[in-house]
């Protein structure tokens, strides 16, 4: 391990958007890599960066001279490697089973199908206009966001986060799915225990620095430097 981090990030990425939590959560210095998934074809795609994931997708982490991709496989190395910082993953075998599987529910199930990538093929493959795009990125997002509001209303195990009263890898992988959600202008009322976690989360400084208007690669806001 090494005291020099480096993460190979997109601002609107929300698997980079995890482990950004992660990083804050944990209060590791780190240096933010832009990688721009749509200038030039996708940065992604150079060679010099398929050389470091071979994948052509952010998240990617250096520590040190270590290489790592998939983002929730960072983040558990993070926290194994790191166990000083604050914890992702509550302290039962039930417990870390049930933040898995919420955290699953968004990064295999709701996440992949509205994944940039995706959407390109449905374009340029099928021809998918735009309004049948965002339709097929609503309808998984809102199978998804019944199935968790279900989950986490219906648990006494949630509480003031996902699963109890300090945020886990469950919230790494809700708040910015929710940020996907309000893209596509998903009425968020429709789940209320989400829309609570997510204030919550927000109003920590961890969170609040890993939102993608905050990062150096964000285009710059109208009327401002």
């Amino acid at each position: 391990m090494s005291d020099s981090i480096k993460l190979y990030s997109y601002w609107r990425s929300s698997a980079a958007y995890r482990v950004r939590i992660a990083l804050n959560l944990k209060q590791l210095p780190h240096e933010i890599v832009p990688v721009h998934l749509v200038n030039n074809g996708g940065e992604q795609h150079a060679a010099s960066y398929r050389d470091i994931n071979p994948q052509a997708c952010v998240p990617t982490l250096l520590d040190g001279s270590r290489v790592f991709r998939q983002s929730m496989a960072i983040i558990e190395y993070l926290e194994e490697a790191y166990p000083a910082g604050a914890a992702l993953l509550p302290s039962t075998a039930r417990e870390r089973a049930r933040v898995r599987a919420l955290a699953q529910v968004v990064a295999c199930d709701i996440h992949p199908l509205g994944n940039l990538r995706v959407m390109q093929f449905l374009e340029h493959e099928f021809s998918s206009p735009q309004v049948e795009r965002e339709r097929w990125a609503r309808h998984w997002i809102v199978q998804g966001f019944r199935a968790l509001e279900q989950m986490l209303d219906d648990n006494s195990g949630t509480g003031i986060y996902c699963d109890g009263d300090t945020p886990t890898l469950a919230d790494l992988c809700l708040i910015p799915q929710v940020y996907n959600a309000r893209r596509y202008d998903i009425d968020m009322s429709a789940y209320p225990v989400i829309s609570r976690i997510e204030q919550e989360c927000l109003s920590l400084p961890a969170f609040d620095r890993a939102r993608p208007e905050n990062q150096p690669d964000a285009p710059k806001r109208a009327g401002t430097a």
